[in-house]
Order: C-alpha cells, then sequence, then structure tokens
C-alpha cells in the first residue's frame, strides 16, 4: 500500500484562503432523490403508523417482522445482555458510564427567582423534557458508546421516559449496545432504523410513543429524516463527517500524531484530520510515521481515502498563527499537542472539545473521559456547543406582579404599546393602574 497523498499549505501561500475553503468545503444539504424518499417514508408513517413501519423495516432492513411486537426488545432482554458480558466489557462499560453521569450532573441548574422591592417576583423554571428519542446505529457499525452518551444526560436531566430505536439488520443484533441502553437506563428499544425510526419518534405510532427530541446519528437518510420533522420534535443537530484539528509544536512523537489522525479518519472516508504546526520537520516526520503505520491498520483502506481526500498539514508562522487558523476551521475536536496548553487556551474560541497536553488522546474523549462526544461538526463550533443536560431541558420564565408593580410597569407599557399601535395591549396593561 503506497503512502496517501496528503494535501501541504503554508500559511504564506498567496492562494491559502482559497485552498483552505476547498478543503473545508462540505454540503450537508441530501440531493433531491434523497429527499423524495425520505419524504414519501415520513408520510406514511405518518399515514399507516405500525403497518408502515413494519414494511419498511422488513424491506430496508431484510427481516421478516409480523408486527411492532417483534420490533421490540424487552428490559428484560436488555438486562440479560448486560448481566451476560465478559466481565472485562462491562467493567469498561460501567467506567465509562459512571465518568458520564458525573460530569453530566454538573450541568445540572435549578429553577430561580428574586423578588423586587413592590413585591413583583420574576424568575426562570427548568423542567426536563417528558419523552426522548434516541437513535443508535447498527448491525456491524455499532456503538454502545452512543448509547451512553446520549442516553445518560437525558436520564441526569430528569427526562420521563427515553425511547431508543436501533436498526438490527438480517436480525443482527449487538450485545454491547443492549448493554449500554440497560446500563444507562434506557426505557424502551425498537428494532428500527432510518427514516421510519426517525417518522415513528416524530410522529408517533399504534406502539411507538411520539417524542419530544429525537437526538443521536446515523447516515444520510437519518440525518434527512431529523431536519425534515424539525419543528414537530426538536432534534440535537445535523452532524457532518468526524473532524479532528491537531496543533503540534513539533514536539509530540510523530507516531503519536499520526494515530490520533488515523482515530478521526477511520470512521469513514469523508472524515477530516488536519495537522498545524509551525515545524516543516515535524510534518515530515508524521508522514513518514502514516506511511510506516498505516500498513498496520484494520480499516487502512478508509484511512487512506479520507487522508488522501480530506486531509491537510498545515505550515503555519507560529503558534499565534496556528491558533489563528484554527478557530477559523472551529473543529469538532482540537488537539493541544503542546508543552503548556494552558497558556494558550484562553485563545482558542472555537471548538467542540479540547484535548489538553500531549498525552490527552481524543480517543479518550470518545469513551470515558467524562464530557460528551457528541459534537458541533463543519465549523459549526462558532455557535454551537456539544450535546449535555441543557439539551434534554425546557426554560419557561415566571413573572407575577404585585398590584404596585403591575401599576407601574403597566404605565411604561402602555407607552410602548400605543407606540406599536397595539391598542389591545396597552388597555390591557392601564386596566392594572392605580387610579
Amino acid at each position: 500500500m503506497s503512502a496517501p497523498e496528503i494535501t501541504r499549505l503554508s500559511t504564506d501561500q498567496a492562494d491559502f484562503d482559497q485552498q483552505l475553503d476547498n478543503l473545508l468545503a462540505w454540503e450537508s444539504v441530501s440531493d433531491a432523490k434523497v429527499n423524495a424518499i425520505v419524504d414519501d417514508i415520513l408520510a406514511d408513517v405518518r399515514a399507516r403508523g405500525d403497518e408502515a413501519v413494519v414494511e419498511f423495516t422488513n424491506r430496508f432492513d431484510h427481516t421478516s417482522a409480523a408486527s411492532m411486537a417483534d420490533l421490540e426488545i424487552g428490559p428484560q432482554r436488555l438486562a440479560a445482555a448486560l448481566a451476560n458480558l465478559p466481565a472485562e466489557q462491562r467493567e469498561a462499560l460501567e467506567v465509562a458510564a459512571a465518568r458520564v453521569r458525573s460530569y453530566h450532573e454538573k450541568q445540572l441548574t435549578d429553577s430561580w427567582s428574586y423578588t423586587e422591592a413592590d413585591g413583583t417576583m420574576l424568575g426562570q423554571k427548568v423542567t426536563p423534557m417528558d419523552r426522548v428519542g434516541l437513535y443508535v446505529p447498527g448491525g456491524k457499525a455499532a456503538y454502545p458508546s452512543s448509547v451512553i452518551m446520549n442516553a445518560m444526560p437525558a436520564k441526569v436531566a430528569g427526562v420521563g421516559e427515553i425511547i431508543m430505536v436501533v436498526p438490527t439488520p438480517h436480525g443482527e443484533l449487538n450485545e454491547l449496545v443492549l448493554a449500554a441502553a440497560s446500563l444507562a437506563g434506557v426505557d424502551r428499544v425498537f428494532t428500527i432504523g432510518g427514516a421510519q425510526a426517525v417518522a415513528a419518534l416524530a410522529y408517533g405510532t399504534q406502539t411507538v410513543p411520539k417524542v419530544d427530541k429525537i437526538v443521536g446519528p446515523g447516515n444520510i437518510f437519518v440525518a434527512t429524516a431529523k431536519r425534515a420533522v424539525f419543528g414537530t420534535v426538536g432534534i440535537d443537530m445535523i452532524a457532518g463527517p468526524s473532524e479532528i484539528l491537531v496543533i503540534s509544536d513539533g514536539q509530540t512523537n510523530p507516531d503519536w500524531v499520526a494515530m490520533d489522525l488515523f482515530s478521526q479518519a477511520e470512521h469513514d472516508e469523508l472524515a477530516q484530520s488536519i495537522l498545524v504546526t509551525d515545524s516543516a520537520e515535524h510534518i515530515e516526520a508524521v508522514i513518514a510515521s502514516i506511511a510506516k503505520l498505516l500498513p498496520t491498520m484494520e480499516r487502512r483502506d478508509i484511512i487512506q481515502t479520507s487522508l488522501q481526500d480530506r486531509a491537510a498539514f498545515i505550515l503555519a508562522c507560529d503558534m499565534d498563527d496556528a491558533i489563528a487558523i484554527s478557530n477559523r476551521i472551529a473543529p469538532e475536536h482540537l488537539e493541544l499537542s503542546v508543552e503548556d496548553p494552558e497558556a494558550i487556551l484562553p485563545k482558542i474560541r472555537h471548538a467542540g472539545a479540547i484535548f489538553m497536553g500531549r498525552y490527552t488522546a481524543e480517543a479518550l474523549g470518545d469513551y470515558c473521559a467524562g464530557p460528551n462526544h457528541v459534537l458541533p461538526t463543519s465549523g459549526t463550533a462558532r455557535f454551537s456547543s456539544p450535546l449535555g443536560v441543557y439539551d434534554f431541558q425546557k426554560r419557561s420564565s415566571l413573572i407575577m406582579f404585585s398590584a404596585d408593580g403591575a401599576s407601574e410597569m403597566g404605565k411604561v407599557a402602555s407607552v410602548l404599546a400605543r407606540g406599536e399601535s397595539l391598542t389591545a395591549h396597552a388597555r390591557s396593561a392601564e386596566y392594572r393602574i392605580k387610579k
């Protein structure tokens, strides 16, 4: 296997900005054919409920379910999957779940209020959602870590019921996924996937209850369906391909850097791995490590395509230049592989998750560090945050005026309402003004 030809850029190139834009370009919008298929599935499930879900599941996942009863996994089966795990796997899953729970418990916020001098009370009431849906990829591409990362913050938030959907192509069940569902406190599990699963969660069927929000990753049909049902239900995000950006000061073992880049490239051919450093020698050393290590990787063909098509090694003028590039890209995962990461942390403005220091591999964040691995991609870290407890809570404003407060603020509201020619607003407020 030949070493991949990786794009090399330097910030002193005249066309650097255009080259970087071309590298980062990724269109998340589905094509017309995918949209049409998804729209038809959504409409059919909305109209026929369970019957349509069973038909689509049998067709796309090559199953032979007679009814939705054949597509639900009961709590005893989930508990058995957890109980029968090999001890090493169960311990790892329990450690990861405990760390994720502990981290997210720090995100909990309480309702609050304050009372003004005239007795008026203002505040905010924080309430968990009633029911959320969790989409988990199934079959060979099964991720128990996704179950933990999506279900645990919902559980910590106090969500009343968690409904999980997971496709089982050819009836293939993943015991780790089922065990993770039991450990995370998932309430009901249906072995359905694709746009039909999203439709069932969004609209409800005779068997699948309608949820308030749908979270979790999926393929292009799942992402398209989530986009289409947004507004009927909430969604977490429309996720693009996985990304990593490593800022290195040139002193990190190049094998470590190469493997960190591989850790994202192995997800799929569209994943993006970027190295930014001010050391040309370091770039050459990492390239040599890639050539040495790539033949040893099980998913080397996927890694090679990803690196060749979407990776880049960027030579910066200095560390400040490297930081500026990172802030412009706003990566999903940012590794600060430098001697003193805390010194440059204040300059980092946009990143989904920041992995600080040479020993902090991004892979630790995927599984067991504690923070959520559901992160904004495709530059959306400029305005989005990791999945968290706050995604499963609603905030309601509290307003209770005293008689004196209503009288005084009624005068203010009256002036503003009449300025907008909204007479009913004005008069409603004026009724409370003391004579």
